[in-house]
């Protein structure tokens, strides 16, 4: 029950304590008052709202806005954001790392303008017109070092500490209220997400309180199930950058979803500098109040305490604006170590599914990180206090450049799940390799035309290719070390062999590590339902068709999904990268809501 009820006859002795009503997660005391107290007439009304009831509206009228509203979870609870965003544009990033993301909305006790107001979650009190000339009231609230309560009057805001008092005029007319958290969740043993906001009112001695929990919203990645609204390419003066971008573009009319926007940086790892993400929290009609979130990759790059981190990385601080968002994590202690597993082609996500009575409705971060060879601890610490999509972990370290998209990908397909997995198999290559060989064809080229970042020529015979003895055995063991990604997949999603696509390229060794030899298909964009941007893989022309090409053509036509190809060569494949590597993709915000997951 939210309206703390307790009769003030009650209070002075005249009703047995079960006749009071009480109950739900109000609490209510009583000390010994003086004798007029008990010919007074009357209940302390002390009733908090929040949207418990996830329908963005504070309802005084409607019972589910009151209902176990002191518990969250999956079927209710209140939620707000981390109010990061720059709704005036006003931050500079004319600053060096450590101070970049200390502009936002949430760093001072100001309600910048009509958009901030809307990022910020309301409560009120119920009006008590009624109330005696001794009533008095206040709100206190966990947290204060992490979040930030606001007294609403009409378009005014005033932050108010845990404590603060109401006046008589406040508890009967009823106040508003709004808050906003100051950040994400980044350590869970330091504030694990949840606020308790609670309003006390005492009347002739008589107190009632009523308690609301609330959750921030948590930082969430997109899958590749959802269409891209905007894709990003890097922009610098090289020819093999071009001819990305201009394939990219092709790809995107295509598909019908916008132009890739340009980031005019000489770093060509668009995918790997910042990671596109959201928070959200109810509004009206079952809409979502979204904020943006771009990630910073945890790369550090130099040994400068004041900007440790990835030039490129900035980016996210430079799109910081109106309902968009920049963070960053990353352990200074930990130097360079490991670093390329904190690029984010290292990190991408499962697409929704549900399993062994588990239900990710969000997808599921999968990551390269394993005991001996780990991401950023402090990173890898936020990523899962967001809770909402728990990461799998497999084995890069295989790998030269050790990231996920290297081996992997996902598509939104129209089977039963509603996405496959593409997997690189380089048995599937071997053999196909053979089957030309022993037709006879074995003296036809591939990678035409092209050279390694040597200068040497990559072109070879389908015979040569089969006979390097390297690229074989590096192929071999790319098989075992994909299957090994594969299993641990499997178990954590029941995925079948039907939903996986297999994606034939090889493999040769760099320095000791595993890199792909051909351009590996399975390093794409998905950009919308049907159309996913795989790198020209240049293998062999037969009968007027590259047998690779056709391979990945017809093994995702059945799933109602069009290859388009991109050059990537020269910038990005003989540099150990691939269209995936070289892109990036903000996406459609899903209409799957993270608060009905129950994590």
């Amino acid at each position: 029950m939210k309206l703390a009820h307790v009769s003030l006859l009650a209070a002075a002795g005249l009703v047995a304590c079960g006749d009071a009503g009480l109950g739900g997660d109000d609490a209510t005391s009583t000390e010994p008052e003086p004798e007029s107290a008990a010919s007074a007439v009357g209940s302390v009304v002390a009733d908090l709202r929040a949207d418990t009831n996830r329908d963005g509206v504070v309802s005084f009228t409607d019972p589910t806005d009151d209902v176990g509203e002191d518990v969250w979870n999956a079927d209710h609870g209140a939620v707000f954001l981390a109010n990061i965003d720059d709704d005036q544009e006003r931050c500079s990033i004319d600053l060096d790392d450590v101070d970049l993301p200390k502009c936002n909305d949430a760093a001072d006790e100001i309600v910048n303008g009509a958009d901030d107001a809307l990022d910020l979650a309301r409560l009120k009190t119920r009006p008590w017109p009624a109330a005696p000339a001794d009533a008095t009231g206040r709100v206190t609230f966990t947290a204060p070092e992490h979040v930030r309560l606001f007294k609403v009057t009409g378009s005014q805001f005033r932050a108010i500490p845990s404590g603060a008092t109401l006046s008589l005029a406040e508890i009967r007319s009823g106040v508003e209220l709004a808050i906003e958290g100051k950040d994400i969740v980044r350590d869970p043993s330091v504030w694990n997400g949840f606020v308790d906001v609670t309003l006390t009112v005492r009347a002739e001695g008589v107190t009632g309180s009523d308690k609301v929990r609330m959750r921030v919203a948590p930082v969430i990645t997109f899958h590749h199930g959802l269409t891209a609204e905007q894709t990003w390419v890097s922009r610098f003066n090289a020819a093999g950058n071009a001819a990305l971008r201009s394939d990219l573009a092709t790809a995107a009319s295509a598909a019908g979803v916008p132009a890739p926007r340009q980031i005019h940086t000489s770093d060509p790892w668009t995918q790997d500098f910042f990671e596109p993400a959201f928070m959200s929290m109810p509004a009206p009609n079952g809409a979502q109040r979204v904020i943006r979130v771009n990630l910073r990759s945890a790369n550090v790059s130099y040994d400068d305490r004041r900007n440790p981190l990835r030039d490129a990385g900035r980016v996210v601080f430079a799109l910081r604006g109106k309902d968009v968002a920049g963070v960053q994590e990353y352990d200074p202690q930990r130097g360079g170590a490991h670093d390329t597993l904190n690029s984010f082609g290292n990190l991408e996500t499962v697409p929704p599914y549900t399993y062994a009575g588990e239900s990710y409705p969000l997808g599921r971060v999968i990551r390269g990180s394993v005991p001996s060879f780990f991401t950023d601890k402090a990173f890898t610490r936020m990523m899962e206090a967001q809770r909402v999509q728990p990461p799998i972990y497999v084995d890069t370290s295989w790998l030269l450049v050790a990231h996920i998209d290297e081996t992997i990908s996902f598509v939104k397909a129209n089977t039963r799940r509603g996405w496959v997995l593409l997997v690189n198999d380089a048995n599937l290559a071997r053999a196909m390799l053979v089957q030309q060989s022993n037709a006879g064809r074995g003296n036809v080229p591939m990678h035409v035309g092209k050279y390694w970042s040597s200068g040497a020529s990559a072109r070879a015979t389908i015979n040569q290719v089969l006979a390097d003895q390297e690229v074989m055995a590096a192929s071999a063991e790319a098989v075992f070390e994909v299957n090994a990604q594969l299993a641990v997949i499997k178990a954590e999603t029941g995925l079948t062999d039907a939903e996986i696509i297999r994606v034939p390229f090889l493999h040769m060794n760099v320095d000791g590590l595993s890199v792909a030899y051909q351009p590996g298909m399975v390093n794409g964009l998905y950009l919308a339902d049907g159309h996913f941007v795989a790198p020209d893989p240049h293998g062999p022309v037969i009968g007027g068709q590259d047998i690779f090409k056709t391979a990945i053509q017809n093994a995702l036509a059945p799933v109602g999904v069009t290859v388009h190809f991109a050059e990537d060569w020269d910038t990005y494949h003989r540099n150990l990268g691939e269209v995936h590597c070289g892109t990036n993709a903000t996406r459609r915000i899903p209409t799957a809501k993270w608060w009905e997951s129950g994590r």
